[in-house]
């Protein structure tokens, strides 16, 4: 589209992230004594609430050798919504470091969309129920923050707030002994996320110029207006400066070329004046 290619998995790595903020919670289970007698890790997986249930259904006396065990967890992508309460201005661009020492890599503002995730708890009891659920609680008040390298290129992480919006409760059983029993939280996430641009190359200022100017004093009041009629005193010329033993130094005169200079020199800065007095 627009006739330049990018992919930067941003969508997929949102999933990932998501996955993994609950892929180690486990639940415990206890004797009459209230001694631990075995612990489990509840296992995740990406798809809707449906799958799952249309295969404890299929089950339900769970006999068969490759029959879903509860407590699970699954979580999908119910919606992706354009943010604009959080558009940063357009003309902005992140710049990150090139692959040598003349250029620079650079995209502009991402454009933030509000992802919507669907995470099911499916589970066989209460008591496994409420476990997991106040492991996940207490961490979202009411947001999660994850850092994320979303471009590779620029080699820069982004704060990915994960905020809890609501929670309800379903509970399956009808009261028909053949049908398998499963309390389902349906917990409602929304992801503040970002959706990259084409990464470019551009090169890198290793010159810049400044122009002084005389301003003209207004002694009543005391405030300095600056005109373009003013005269020009000196033009300063900003750029790196090392010695070939890899000295940083001030001497224009004294460096390397500025092309043997790369991001990771120690280098210094050196001045040069030229001056315009009339």
């Amino acid at each position: 589209m627009f006739g330049q290619f990018h992919y930067h998995s941003a969508i997929r790595k949102y999933i990932i992230m998501f996955g993994n903020m609950f892929n180690d919670i486990d639940v415990v289970r206890f004797n009459k004594a209230g001694e631990s007698t075995q612990q489990i890790r509840v296992p995740i997986a990406y798809g809707p609430k449906e799958k799952f249930l249309a295969k404890l259904r299929s089950d339900p006396d769970g006999r068969r050798e490759i029959a879903m065990v509860l407590p699970r967890l699954s979580f999908e992508i119910e919606s992706m919504l354009y943010a604009p309460e959080r558009v940063l201005a357009r003309s902005n661009k992140q710049v990150g470091k090139g692959g040598g020492n003349n250029t620079l890599r650079q995209t502009w503002t991402p454009a933030p969309y509000d992802i919507d995730m669907v995470l099911y708890g499916m589970f066989a009891n209460n008591e496994d129920a409420v476990q997991v659920v106040e492991q996940i609680l207490p961490y979202f008040r009411p947001e999660w923050t994850n850092s994320v390298k979303i471009v590779k290129e620029l080699n820069q992480y982004v704060d990915v707030p994960t905020v809890l919006t609501g929670m309800t409760i379903e509970d399956t059983y009808d009261g028909d002994f053949d049908t398998r029993r499963a309390i389902i939280y349906t917990f409602q996430f929304r992801i503040k996320g970002y959706i990259f641009g084409p990464v470019t190359n551009r090169g890198i200022i290793r010159r810049a110029y400044v122009n002084q100017f005389i301003p003209s004093s207004n002694t009543a009041t005391g405030n300095v207006v600056v005109s373009t009629t003013d005269d020009k005193l000196q033009k300063i010329t900003l750029t790196p400066g090392l010695l070939a033993n890899g000295q940083p130094t001030s001497n224009s005169s004294a460096s390397v070329p500025i092309n043997q200079i790369s991001a990771n020199s120690n280098y210094g800065f050196a001045f040069d004046r030229e001056d315009f007095f009339q």
